[in-house]
Protein backbone atom coordinates (compact mmCIF):
# COMPACT_ATOMS: atom_id res chain seq x y z
CA UNK A 1 0.00 0.00 0.00
CA UNK A 2 1.75 3.09 -0.95
CA UNK A 3 1.49 5.87 1.37
CA UNK A 4 2.32 9.87 0.48
CA UNK A 5 4.62 11.68 3.64
CA UNK A 6 3.97 15.06 3.98
CA UNK A 7 6.80 17.44 5.95
CA UNK A 8 7.44 21.29 6.29
CA UNK A 9 4.16 22.25 8.43
CA UNK A 10 5.07 24.65 11.04
CA UNK A 11 4.33 27.95 12.50
CA UNK A 12 5.55 30.94 10.98
CA UNK A 13 4.63 34.88 10.99
CA UNK A 14 2.59 36.31 8.77
CA UNK A 15 4.81 37.53 5.69
CA UNK A 16 6.93 34.34 6.18
CA UNK A 17 7.73 31.28 3.84
CA UNK A 18 7.18 27.60 4.86
CA UNK A 19 7.53 24.80 1.93
CA UNK A 20 5.83 21.85 2.31
CA UNK A 21 6.62 18.59 0.36
CA UNK A 22 5.02 15.08 0.01
CA UNK A 23 6.66 11.74 -1.27
CA UNK A 24 5.32 8.87 -2.40
CA UNK A 25 6.56 5.54 -0.54
CA UNK A 26 6.24 3.51 -3.53
CA UNK A 27 5.51 3.98 -7.24
CA UNK A 28 2.17 5.16 -8.34
CA UNK A 29 1.59 4.25 -12.20
CA UNK A 30 -0.91 6.27 -13.89
CA UNK A 31 -0.03 9.51 -12.69
CA UNK A 32 -2.64 12.11 -13.99
CA UNK A 33 -2.31 15.09 -11.27
CA UNK A 34 -0.67 15.93 -7.64
CA UNK A 35 -1.84 18.65 -5.89
CA UNK A 36 -2.37 20.23 -2.24
CA UNK A 37 -5.26 20.96 -0.44
CA UNK A 38 -6.35 22.56 3.21
CA UNK A 39 -9.04 22.25 5.18
CA UNK A 40 -10.30 23.96 8.50
CA UNK A 41 -12.31 21.96 11.51
CA UNK A 42 -15.58 21.76 10.02
CA UNK A 43 -15.13 23.16 6.93
CA UNK A 44 -15.00 21.26 3.55
CA UNK A 45 -11.59 20.59 2.36
CA UNK A 46 -10.62 23.05 -0.25
CA UNK A 47 -8.47 22.82 -3.40
CA UNK A 48 -5.10 25.18 -3.20
CA UNK A 49 -2.93 24.10 -6.33
CA UNK A 50 -2.41 21.73 -9.21
CA UNK A 51 0.17 20.13 -11.34
CA UNK A 52 -0.56 18.29 -14.18
CA UNK A 53 1.63 15.86 -16.98
CA UNK A 54 2.34 18.98 -18.84
CA UNK A 55 3.62 20.91 -16.01
CA UNK A 56 0.58 23.13 -16.39
CA UNK A 57 -0.26 24.63 -12.82
CA UNK A 58 -3.56 25.61 -11.05
CA UNK A 59 -4.02 27.88 -8.23
CA UNK A 60 -6.89 29.11 -5.94
CA UNK A 61 -7.48 32.79 -6.45
CA UNK A 62 -6.61 33.21 -2.88
CA UNK A 63 -2.89 31.92 -3.23
CA UNK A 64 -2.50 33.36 -6.83
CA UNK A 65 1.01 35.13 -6.96
CA UNK A 66 2.13 33.56 -3.63
CA UNK A 67 2.56 30.05 -3.40
CA UNK A 68 3.91 27.45 -5.72
CA UNK A 69 3.51 23.92 -6.58
CA UNK A 70 6.09 21.61 -8.70
CA UNK A 71 7.15 18.30 -8.67
CA UNK A 72 10.55 15.88 -9.38
CA UNK A 73 10.55 14.44 -12.65
CA UNK A 74 9.99 10.75 -11.08
CA UNK A 75 6.93 12.09 -10.19
CA UNK A 76 7.22 10.74 -6.85
CA UNK A 77 7.29 14.04 -4.48
CA UNK A 78 5.00 17.23 -5.19
CA UNK A 79 6.14 20.33 -3.24
CA UNK A 80 4.31 23.75 -2.20
CA UNK A 81 6.40 27.07 -1.65
CA UNK A 82 4.27 29.35 0.57
CA UNK A 83 5.93 33.08 0.49
CA UNK A 84 3.99 36.00 1.77
CA UNK A 85 2.21 33.99 4.58
CA UNK A 86 -1.27 35.54 5.98
CA UNK A 87 -3.29 34.12 8.97
CA UNK A 88 -5.82 33.02 6.92
CA UNK A 89 -3.67 30.50 5.47
CA UNK A 90 -3.58 28.82 8.81
CA UNK A 91 -4.95 25.12 8.19
CA UNK A 92 -4.30 21.39 7.93
CA UNK A 93 -2.60 20.97 3.96
CA UNK A 94 -2.94 17.51 2.63
CA UNK A 95 -1.38 16.63 -0.57
CA UNK A 96 -3.24 14.30 -2.95
CA UNK A 97 -2.08 12.47 -5.99
CA UNK A 98 -5.06 11.40 -8.42
CA UNK A 99 -3.72 8.17 -10.80
CA UNK A 100 -5.83 6.72 -13.40
CA UNK A 101 -7.69 3.96 -10.94
CA UNK A 102 -7.59 5.73 -7.41
CA UNK A 103 -6.55 8.92 -5.44
CA UNK A 104 -3.86 8.71 -2.76
CA UNK A 105 -4.09 11.30 0.11
CA UNK A 106 -1.57 12.02 2.47
CA UNK A 107 -2.22 12.25 5.99
CA UNK A 108 -1.99 15.85 6.16
CA UNK A 109 0.46 18.49 7.76
CA UNK A 110 -0.50 21.91 10.04
CA UNK A 111 0.41 25.43 8.90
CA UNK A 112 0.01 27.95 11.33
CA UNK A 113 0.38 31.70 10.60
CA UNK A 114 0.80 34.13 13.04
CA UNK A 115 -0.32 37.76 12.77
Amino acid sequence: QVQLVESGGGLVQAGGSLRLSCTASGSISGIRAMAWYRQDPEKEREFVAGIVGGGDTKYADSVKGRFTISRNKAWTTVSLQMNSLKPEDTSVYYCKINSAWRDYWGQGTQVTVSS
